[in-house]
Order: C-alpha cells, then structure tokens, then sequence
C-alpha cells in the first residue's frame, strides 16, 4: 500500500496547504518566528484548531501561550499524550466535539427534554 515515511519540511511560507491544514501523517513542519505574539497569531490563522503543542522551560510563556491558542487540546512539552479522563477534540473545523472524559456524553448524544403531565387531562381527546 501507499504510505508516508517521517519528514521535517520547511513550507516557504504561511499560505501553502503543509502550513494550513491538518496533516495526518509522519510530519514535522518548522517555522520560524520573532516573538510569541507573532507565532501564536500565525497558529490561529487557520479553520483548524486540533491540537497545539509548546516546548519550552518558561512555564509562564507556555501557559500564555496555552491561553491564546485556538486549539481543543494543548500539550506543553510533551505530544499527542491523551488519557481517558482528558478531553480530547477539536476547535473550529477540527472534530466532532469532545471525546474522553465527561465530555463524550455531551459530544456523542442529544438531548431531548419530554414533560408527561401524570394527572387526568381536562380536554380527554
């Protein structure tokens, strides 16, 4: 079958697909940038939001950063580590909704409210 060793690719710029949609395979994909302000700006600039990743040992960056990245889930240093009780999911056109923890009930039902008034009815039809 067809498959995809792993790569590091260096797109040339923020508007080729590499660097706009979600890829899912064996890719690294590496920009550079001047501040946080101008990397967390290029992040968000996408319909996708999956998932977002920082490394760094400034916990005070990492957790600005968290706060300003538009993706469902956000590791710091580390990746794509996902235990059970862990909401897992995307923001804006990534996923479905939330999967694991508490908030897979919400992502996988609907809710449907139904009232039976249990006394005679005055109007028996």
């Amino acid at each position: 079958g067809n498959w995809v060793g792993p790569a590091i690719y260096a797109p040339k710029d923020d508007n080729q697909p590499i660097a706009r949609e979600e890829i899912f395979g064996p890719l690294l994909s590496l920009f550079s940038f001047s501040d946080e302000e101008e990397v967390t700006a290029r992040a968000n600039d996408t319909e996708y939001g999956l998932a977002a990743g920082v490394y760094t040992t400034d916990m005070a960056r990492a957790h600005r950063m968290m706060s300003r990245l538009q993706a469902g889930t956000c590791w710091v240093n580390t990746f794509n580590v996902t235990p059970v009780e862990m909401p897992f999911g995307g923001h804006k056109h990534s996923g479905i909704g939330m999967e694991n923890g508490k908030w897979a009930m919400d992502a996988y039902s609907q809710v449907k409210s139904i009232h039976v008034a249990m006394n005679t009815p005055a109007y028996p039809y």
